[in-house]
C-alpha cells in the first residue's frame, strides 16, 4: 500500500526511459489518430485507447518492454492498466508525449 502511493505521488522508482528503448521498448502513442498527426515520437506506434483492447494483436509479444504516453498521462495510465489486464508484463505510463520525448 506504501509503496503505490509512493509510485502514484511519484516518490516510487525512477524509469529510465531512455535505456528502456535503447533496450528496444515500444512506445505506444494512446492519443486519436489527429493527435498522432500533429506531433509525436519518431518511432512510436498510435493505437488510441478507445481501440487498445481490439488492436491487441498488433503487440504480439506480452514480455515485451512497452511504454505507454498520450497528451497529459491520463490515457496512457489507462492503456497501461489494459495491457497489464491483458497479461503484459512490462509496461510503464511514460505520461505526456512531449515530456517523455524529452527523456529519451
Amino acid at each position: 500500500m506504501i509503496n503505490t502511493l509512493k509510485q502514484l505521488l511519484g516518490f516510487g522508482p525512477k524509469v529510465n526511459y531512455a535505456e528502456l528503448v535503447k533496450q528496444g521498448a515500444i512506445i505506444l502513442d494512446v492519443r486519436s489518430k489527429g493527435e498522432y498527426a500533429g506531433g509525436h515520437i519518431k518511432g512510436s506506434m498510435n493505437i488510441s485507447v478507445d481501440a487498445l483492447s481490439s488492436n491487441l494483436s498488433k503487440l504480439k509479444d506480452k514480455n515485451k518492454t512497452i511504454i505507454t504516453c498520450c497528451a497529459s498521462g491520463m490515457r496512457s495510465a489507462s492503456a497501461k492498466n489494459i495491457l497489464k489486464s491483458n497479461g503484459y508484463t512490462q509496461v510503464h505510463n511514460g505520461g505526456g508525449w512531449s515530456s517523455l520525448q524529452s527523456k529519451i
